[in-house]
């Protein structure tokens, strides 16, 4: 990297830095933003997207470019810092508290691949001529959010459909509104009906958000075991984060030798891989109370505020515009096949205080697991209910998998290398394969009583 280069990065990273800024501040000063739940760094990116040379031209195009290639490199610290500093649970300890949720959640999340693939296959190719690949984009933008859907650039081009990266980040945003929009539609509707266990009353309901606006200064980052002049604690937990994906790489390294088709695997989810490796070998060695979760999260909020902003800064208005139609049908059957699940399988197969176990999931399904926590606070204020202990075990499980996980990275391949119709089999088994052990399990009950049981809230403390 020459000195020029390497300045023009600089600058890039600054001026992107005033944007979010200026994303803060428009959603502090627009009621309309935080209503929508909108990030700063979404609104950020569409402020640098319209300043940009497709449309009014303010932003140089060289700093477009730089932008262009930040969420790539990015995503790999997200998803290092994943599970650093946090406490992983046996599996058996999370089935016996989210067994139904791990079910639901991976039947919503491969069926997002089956409703796509289905569409593709049958109106999709045959009228619009879109490769199959993009099948794809439900799963990438709606579970696995702006993040995910950028760190899939690489994969994308690589595979020769180069447009999937703005088309996921375009899916992403459309989730977003979904999940706001219609999981209050969603909660108006349960409420009225008595699906819901603590909230009664609609007019009791209010759209506060468990972030604020506010700054608390008073709060610190994180805690450290290292001396002031031994080294930041910052810098010290980098170090963990750069461990994970110094791990993440060799993993990605060997990965791409295994078939001339893994060429393109991205890193990202090795890096989560890496991750976990780190933190096991933490706990093994009893060091893990020195990685701090609050800085590992600060360094992961980071990651992600640069990513999502530059990403949508750098979105090529002219590819949404070409796929408007064939985009806006696969939406909707994402849109429509969450819906479906919300109402008709969640009170059949989730336990009591189905509804809060489901929006949170809708929540999360459609938008980013911020959308998906909101929508529950909304319904269950104090989480007295079982739906944010049952949703968070399922994380555990669900994301090294599916919303930017290993199934989010490999899917683009298999259906490349086996097809539309044999992956829309494969998606079908997995779905059937999860219901049949939610049915031996013994979570499903066909004549659900859905009005919500006093009985459903659980013990405080």
């Amino acid at each position: 990297m020459n000195a020029d280069t390497l300045t023009n990065f600089m600058f890039g990273i600054s001026l992107l830095a005033v944007i979010i800024l200026s994303g803060m501040v428009l959603r502090a000063k627009v009621e309309l933003f935080r209503k929508f739940l909108l990030p700063a760094s979404l609104i950020a990116g569409f402020l640098g997207l319209a300043l940009s040379p497709q449309a009014l031209n303010v932003i140089p195009a060289r700093i477009v470019t730089e932008w262009s290639a930040l969420p790539g490199r990015l995503i790999s610290v997200v998803f290092a810092c994943m599970f650093l500093g946090m406490e992983l649970p046996s599996v058996s300890r999370i089935w016996r508290t989210s067994g139904p949720q791990v079910c639901y959640g991976f039947i919503a999340g491969i069926g997002q691949y089956f409703v796509g693939i289905a569409l593709t296959l049958l109106i999709l190719t045959p009228v619009f001529g879109v490769p199959s690949i993009f099948a794809t984009l439900i799963e990438i933008g709606f579970s696995g959010g702006p993040g995910t859907a950028s760190g899939m650039m690489e994969v994308f081009s690589s595979l020769g459909f180069p447009q999937g990266a703005d088309l996921g980040l375009m899916s992403s945003t459309v989730g977003i509104f979904t999940g706001v929009v219609f999981g209050m539609i969603m909660i108006n509707i349960a409420i009225r009906r008595s699906y819901t266990v603590i909230i009664k009353d609609v007019g009791s309901v209010t759209q506060s958000s468990p972030a604020t606006d506010r700054f608390t200064c008073g709060k610190p980052i994180g805690y450290t075991f290292t001396g002031f002049n031994s080294i930041d604690p910052l810098t010290f937990h980098l170090g963990f984060v750069g461990i994970s994906i110094l791990i993440g790489w060799l993993l990605y390294t060997g990965i791409r030798k295994t078939h001339p088709i893994m060429q393109s695997f991205p890193l990202f989810p090795m890096a989560m891989i890496g991750g976990i490796l780190v933190q096991l070998l933490a706990t093994k060695l009893k060091i893990h109370r020195y990685i701090d979760r609050g800085c590992i999260e600060r360094i992961q909020g980071a990651a992600l505020d640069l990513l999502v902003a530059s990403a949508i800064a750098s979105l090529n208005i002219q590819v949404i515009i070409a796929f408007a139609a064939p985009f806006a049908v696969l939406m909707c059957g994402g849109i429509i096949w969450m819906l479906v699940l919300t109402w008709f399988l969640a009170p059949r197969m989730l336990p009591d205080a189905w509804f809060e176990r489901s929006i949170v999931e809708f929540g999360m399904q459609t938008g980013v697991t911020a959308i998906g926590l909101m929508l529950l606070r909304v319904v269950d204020p104090e989480f007295k209910t079982g739906a944010a202990t049952s949703f968070g075990f399922k994380q555990m499980i669900y994301e090294p998998l599916l919303g930017g996980g290993l199934i989010t990275s490999i899917a683009p391949f298999v259906i490349l290398q086996f097809g539309a119709v044999k992956s829309l089999l494969i998606t079908a088994v997995i779905m059937i394969v999860f219901a049949m052990m939610a049915g031996f399990s013994g979570f499903f009950h066909m004549h659900p009583e859905k009005h919500a049981p006093q009985s459903s809230l659980q013990h405080r403390g």
